[in-house]
């Protein structure tokens, strides 16, 4: 009863399962289902936070991509300028909840939870970055719309192409966002004869710039900062990322496109 109830309900807790036992007739205590559930190689975990809920077309989608893309060269890659938008938030709420699992099944569907936007004193940045180096990084000072996103590219992308070397034939990687997939959008890019890269929808595991995103908030979070004006050293975080992680991020493509066949197009890792 308690291995039907952990697989089929993740976040089952131990008291849980001793009101269940004790509503069947059977008196148990919390180690007795801990050493039970160990036993099983299954181990209370705190569970991966993931994007948002994908729908099956998501995940067709994700796996459509990774498998026309698997045989790629790294030189492909090398002329991407991935680009994204992130919140910095200057005091993150960290939510954590556990399930039982096995070792290698931390992000199988049932052991993840979506992650949800929530308020509190934030940035927004608009950034870029290659397999060089990261580009310019852009402070988004109020709610980003089509009319406000162009300029951003105006200002950021050809200066950032140019200090990248991206040479010509380079392609330009966003999200499906409505203001990146605006009309208008759509035609200043074809304006400036910028090729973009054919993306999926909801698939932050197949940008390599999370990674970066990441490792901007650590380093950003490690200087404490106390108001929202501590946040604006960001720029100076994010310019010290080594190129080598930026490097390492496009050379190891294939294998987070890898991981997304194997995940069925479900969450990964990355």
């Amino acid at each position: 009863m308690i291995m039907r109830k952990v697989r089929n309900q993740p976040r089952t807790t131990r008291e849980d399962l001793v009101n269940d036992l004790k509503a069947a007739g059977t008196v148990v205590t919390k180690k007795i289902i801990g050493n039970t559930l160990r036993r099983e190689a299954l181990k209370s975990c705190s569970t991966r936070k993931v994007g948002t809920l994908l729908k099956k077309a998501h995940n067709h989608a994700h796996l459509k991509f990774a498998n026309e893309h698997l045989n790629d060269s790294e030189d492909n890659w090398v002329k991407v300028l991935w680009s994204d938008e992130t919140k910095m938030q200057l005091f993150g709420i960290n939510s954590t909840r556990r399930v039982w699992r096995r070792r290698n099944a931390a992000y199988d569907p049932k052991n993840t939870i979506p992650t949800v936007k929530h308020g509190g004193g934030n940035i927004m940045l608009w950034g870029c970055f290659s397999a060089k180096c990261t580009g310019q990084l852009h402070r988004i000072k109020r709610t980003m719309d089509g009319a406000m996103y162009r300029p951003i590219l105006g200002e950021n992308l050809f200066p950032s192409a140019r200090a990248l070397k991206m040479g010509r034939g380079w392609v330009f990687q966003h999200d499906n966002d409505p203001k990146h997939t605006a009309k208008s959008t759509k035609e200043w890019l074809k304006k400036k004869h910028i090729k973009v890269l054919e993306w999926p929808s909801q698939s932050p595991d197949l940008n390599p710039i999370e990674n970066l995103w990441r490792e901007l908030k650590v380093r950003v979070a490690k200087r404490q900062g106390r108001n929202l004006n501590d946040l604006e050293n960001c720029k100076e975080e994010w310019d010290k990322i080594p190129p080598e992680m930026c490097a390492n991020l496009v050379a190891n493509y294939k294998k987070r496109l890898t991981s997304v066949i194997t995940n069925k197009g479900f969450a990964t890792k990355y």
